[in-house]
């Protein structure tokens, strides 16, 4: 891989962590900086994260003028506290399956929402958000589960088309989410 390609993914790594927001400031630059020290040794990694996660946020502030009053965003988070309300757990960007498992054993829900941050830099670019459901048992849904019905329902009050495909729930939306 050339250096120029190198530089291109880092900075579309740290764009893709701004308009996440799933991370603070610190660790966001942390992320970014351990990423270009990695790929790319003898730079000061951290002077890069910085400069790369600026100008990214400064491209979001600009672009976000221009998107509607509500977006997909502000339709899941609305959608999310619902299902948080009927006893679902939400885990946005679950470091994996592992961690999802844990959040079950630990607190006993009905069941658990997630997705990954992967899953929310895909929903960025390409306006779908791949969610996974499992019951409280650890369980996955299944084409006629109720609680399946019951989520796909709640993304499809809120405006947002979802449905159930290979395991998960694809829910039509762009990760539009407003920087503070």
């Amino acid at each position: 891989m050339t250096a120029s390609r190198i530089e291109q993914d880092l900075r579309s790594f740290a764009r893709l962590q701004v308009r996440a927001g799933l991370l603070g400031p610190a660790e966001m630059r942390r992320e970014v900086a351990e990423a270009i020290s990695a790929e790319m040794p003898g730079i000061d990694a951290d002077l890069m994260a910085r400069a790369w996660l600026a100008a990214a946020h400064q491209e979001l502030v600009a672009e976000q003028s221009g998107w509607p009053a509500s977006t997909d965003h502000d339709r899941l988070i609305a959608t999310f506290a619902d299902l948080e309300s009927a006893g679902l757990v939400v885990l946005q960007g679950c470091e994996d399956h592992w961690a999802a498992k844990a959040v079950i054993e630990d607190r006993h829900p009905l069941g658990v929402v997630w997705f990954t941050p992967g899953d929310v830099w895909h929903a960025i670019d390409h306006g779908m958000l791949e969610v996974n459901l499992w019951h409280g048992t650890t369980a996955n849904i299944a084409p006629g589960d109720l609680l399946l019905d019951e989520t796909i329902a709640t993304f499809e009050r809120h405006g947002l088309t979802a449905k159930y495909d290979e395991g998960r729930i694809e829910v039509s939306a762009f990760w539009h989410r407003r920087t503070p």
